[in-house]
């Protein structure tokens, strides 16, 4: 197991340095951001003061070594806008972006899987279909949309919830969280629901397909035919070897809601790093759009191995494989 921890981590250490190169050349060859942050009415001796106080004086390669110097020490370098480190200004949004991800995920996990079972156990009933035709709703609609339609009937018709921001937030641990209040579920209900609903779509579906699959192998007849109940048929044996590809899409669909959570912070306020990566894209923040995309990068490594290293625990073949291996 250490070999294969050590063998993935060197992988991660190469991805990130390839995606590092790609993602520095293609943010730093689009736009010029010293057309936006510098004064147009400035002189040209200001402009060349500003763009040598950037750094965007040098040559591509050089902001390249540069930035690799700094990045090996934790620095990411300094927001144009702000004068402030990029890092840290992402990482001071990214537990919003954690909470509403989270929330999401769990929405979509203990909706998703239990529907799906039914549905693939119940396929002909008017429950599997109706949860079906429900799984169709939440891959059409747009989420933009969705977010709308919510506010719109939760907080200006009903004024059940409100409509935007994060709400009171409370330490934990020192990460300031809004869960631990009833406020801050208020304000989370709205937005974690409208991530949620496209992965919910997803798991009930891959649930669904796992389970009618599951339901025709020999292991599940040859339980049936031990006079074994149904509830342990189900959770034992046709639960348990559904749970990898499930968990293996858990785990990718949470990078995704994270990395792409843009636009439902957006619709609903919310503080998290999505909407500070909107405001730099459109201030031309090269830092911070660097910076966002390492992190979320770094992100997605990290969900990976810790799903590949979950197998083992589910599928006793796995480990078997990586003993002979």
């Amino acid at each position: 197991m250490s070999v294969y921890v050590v063998r993935r981590t060197l992988q991660a250490l190469l991805v990130l340095f390839v995606m590092s190169v790609l993602v520095f050349a293609g943010v730093y060859a689009v736009g010029n951001p010293v057309d936006i942050l510098i004064n147009p009415m400035a002189d040209q001796i200001e402009r060349e003061q500003a763009i040598a106080a950037l750094g965007l004086d040098k040559p591509l390669w050089e902001q390249y070594t540069t930035f690799i110097e700094g990045a090996v020490t934790g620095d990411l370098g300094r927001s144009f806008v702000h004068a402030a480190p990029a890092l840290g200004l992402i990482l001071e949004r990214m537990p919003a972006t954690l909470e509403l991800a989270s929330a999401a995920m769990l929405i979509a996990v203990l909706l998703g899987i239990p529907l799906g079972l039914w549905a693939g156990l119940k396929p002909h009933s008017f429950a599997g279909r109706s949860i079906m035709a429900g799984s169709i709703l939440g891959f059409s609609l747009p989420t933009f949309w969705v977010g709308l339609m919510l506010i719109m009937v939760f907080s200006v018709m009903l004024g059940w919830l409100p409509s935007n921001g994060r709400g009171p937030t409370v330490e934990l641990l020192g990460v300031p969280v809004s869960f631990l209040s009833l406020e801050g579920w208020r304000h989370l209900a709205m937005p974690a629901t409208n991530l949620a609903l496209f992965k919910l779509a997803l798991l009930i579906r891959l649930t669904r397909a796992g389970t009618r699959e599951a339901l025709l192998q020999d292991y599940v007849k040859f339980a049936r035919a031990k006079g074994l109940s149904n509830a342990r048929v189900i959770l034992v044996h046709v639960l348990r070897n559904i749970l990898i590809p499930i968990v293996t899409v858990i785990g990718l669909e949470f990078g995704s809601v994270i990395a792409f959570a843009i636009v439902t912070e957006s619709v609903f306020a919310w503080p998290g790093m999505g909407k500070l990566l909107i405001d730099s894209i459109n201030l031309l923040d090269r830092p911070v759009i660097v910076a966002y995309l390492m992190v979320i990068v770094t992100i997605f490594i990290v969900i990976n191995l810790l799903v590949d290293l979950l197998y083992s625990v589910l599928d006793p073949r796995v480990r078997l494989a990586e003993a002979k291996g």
